[in-house]
């Protein structure tokens, strides 16, 4: 697990790796810095536009803040004047209604006793009392007297909308009533007024209680459908000054600021599109602050990257290219010297092509020099065949002239002997690699030239062989067929008919069993009353060659059959495992996912 993972990530020892690695570090503080001052001027920026925002809000509400103050004070000024008229309705009457008249401001004044029975009013003389007692806001103000402002849809005097400014009268610690004076919500509304830049907001204001009062009509459909849809007004009462951003009941999200306008009573709402009111700058100004890094981290990689693959990597690869092809073989000429490359880099392919020269030179003059001792080894093989095929021929003419069995037989195993020696020598001159010798084919060749002076010699005798292909040095081939060669003469010698029946038969064998292993095996029939293995000179020379081939030689006899098998080891030299030629493989070529 651990190695695979070490492999995935040899990727990590690449120099655009390493370059990259290193500029991150060297950018990171850079990186850094630019992200805290872009992060604090979004922020400063961000308190900015919310400090407009709030002065645009508190702008636009500044008239009706005018109109409550005076609203305040006149009814605490009242409150005076109507406690020294209080048993004298129409006195109270009557001022109110000088007042209201003078003031021109005011729709109706008032004074809503305990009882909720106005009877000081600021209308017509003779006009009948108002009963308030069914107003729910009236009957909660009697209960819990306090300063409050409050809309109504249809005042009770008038019968338009009004604004009303109560204020609760004492005389001592004695609740009286309220002070009431009534504002008509057009002239409120004719207060709010928005400057160039806020288009499609809304003001509107509310009372502590959260109850709206007034909304401006600028736009089309109801101005309650741009509030936050999950902030009520009495939650944004008694928090001061404040901007947030929030869904309206509409489904859009929106920026809203809110702004008291008389502290404690009245407070103005301001309802923003996020395009009039900046917010998308905000977002903006966010996204590039975390992006500019971002992107100096990006343009630096991509610039270092680009400029190091254009001065390093790219003739880097092109020389390593040339080191490859010179490498498996590719020799022809010498690798081109990289003229455009930095001069380091032009430094080392100068050498590499210099160093490449040399070796075609040298390797040039190598094989020449090996070719003409190849040539020269090849003749000399050629002419000691010659000789041993002229000793053979020698030793046959002489074993014609002679009449004694015993030394036609002597003779005729010498010829053999020396017959396998020159068979050896052919294979040697005839192969393409002297240091290499195809034992299958030399073995077959020995078997087949035995076979023919068997069947010559008018013998009945079924020869069988199975010769897989092996490759052998020449020190093992020599004693390997002269070996064979008196296996397969003794083996002929004693083969005798096989109890069930049919001709003799000799069966030679050459194997591989495991890798750098050989196993030799001759197997003869033999007759009723058995055989043994020669004990004369075959034997001995059989046995020093199996020395020769440190072997381990064994013979066997059953089931009418004399088996003798001979396990060596393989001599490597210029063999592989298999005993097939080397095959030089460079280590790098070798890797997965190499190429050349």
């Amino acid at each position: 697990m651990l190695r695979r993972i070490i492999e995935r990530m040899d990727f990590t020892r690449r120099l655009g790796f390493r370059l990259g690695a290193l500029l991150s570090v060297a950018i990171l503080p850079i990186g850094l810095i630019s992200l805290v001052q872009n992060l604090h001027l979004s922020h400063q920026a961000e308190r900015s536009l919310e400090a407009a925002l709030l002065s645009r809000t508190a702008s636009a509400a500044s008239g009706e803040r005018a109109l409550l103050h005076s609203a305040l004070g006149s009814a605490d000024a009242l409150s005076r004047d109507i406690l020294a008229t209080l048993d004298r309705p129409e006195a109270c009457s009557e001022l109110l209604r000088n007042f209201a008249l003078r003031s021109g401001t005011y729709q109706h004044a008032a004074l809503i006793p305990v009882d909720g029975i106005v009877r000081c009013l600021s209308v017509e003389p003779g006009a009948a009392p108002l009963d308030l007692t069914g107003l729910p806001i009236i009957t909660e103000l009697l209960q819990n007297p306090m300063t409050s402002v409050a809309s109504m849809d249809r005042g009770p005097a008038s019968g338009k909308p009004v604004v009303v400014v109560l204020q609760p009268l004492y005389r001592d610690s004695t609740f009286l009533g309220l002070t009431a004076l009534s504002l008509t919500q057009e002239l409120l509304q004719s207060t709010h007024t928005l400057d160039f830049g806020t288009e499609g907001a809304r003001i509107l204001t509310f009372n502590h209680a959260g109850r709206v009062l007034i909304a401006d009509d600028g736009q089309e459909g109801d101005a309650t459908d741009l509030l936050p849809r999950d902030a009520t007004l009495a939650s944004l009462a008694g928090e001061g000054e404040r901007t947030f951003r929030a869904v309206a009941n509409n489904g859009e999200s929106r920026v809203f600021t809110v702004v008291p306008v008389v502290p404690n009573l009245v407070y103005a709402l301001g309802s923003w599109s996020p395009r009039n009111a900046g917010g998308n700058l905000f977002q903006l100004s966010r996204f590039g602050a975390v992006m500019l890094p971002a992107a100096l981290w990006v343009v630096s990689l991509a610039v270092a990257y680009f400029a190091v693959f254009r001065l390093v990597l790219r003739h880097i690869t092109v020389l390593r290219g040339q080191m490859r092809r010179f490498a498996i073989g590719n020799r022809d000429t010498a690798p081109p010297v990289l003229e455009d490359a930095p001069t380091e880099i032009t430094d080392v392919s100068q050498t590499f092509h210099n160093m490449a020269r040399i070796l075609i030179r040298d390797e040039e003059a190598m094989e020449k020099a090996v070719a003409e001792k190849t040539v020269l080894l090849k003749e000399v093989h050629h002419r000691v065949k010659n000789n041993l095929q002229l000793i053979a021929s020698i030793i046959n003419m002489q074993s014609r002239l002679i009449d004694d069995p015993d030394a036609k037989r002597v003779l005729r195993s010498v010829q053999d002997r020396v017959a396998a020696l020159a068979t050896i020598y052919r294979n040697l001159y005839q192969a393409e690699q002297l240091d290499a010798v195809n034992a299958d084919r030399l073995i077959s060749d020995i078997i087949a030239q035995l076979s023919t002076a068997t069947r010559v010699s008018g013998r009945d005798l079924r020869i069988q062989s199975d010769i897989q292909p092996l490759t052998m040095l020449p020190d093992q081939a020599v004693p390997l067929t002269l070996l064979t060669t008196e296996a397969f003469t003794n083996a002929v010698k004693y083969a005798g008919r096989p109890p069930e029946g049919g001709p003799p038969w000799v069966r030679v064998s050459l194997t591989s069993p495991t890798p750098g292993q050989g196993l030799l095996e001759v197997v003869n029939s033999t007759g009723p009353g058995g055989a043994a293995g020669s004990t004369g000179l075959g034997s001995q020379l059989i046995e020093a060659f199996s020395m020769q081939l440190e072997g381990d030689i064994s013979t066997s006899e059953e089931g009418g059959a004399y088996r003798l098998a001979l396990a060596f080891t393989l001599a490597q030299g210029n063999l592989g495992p298999a005993g097939s030629p080397r095959q030089v493989v460079l280590t790098s070529a070798a890797r997965a996912g190499s190429r050349h």
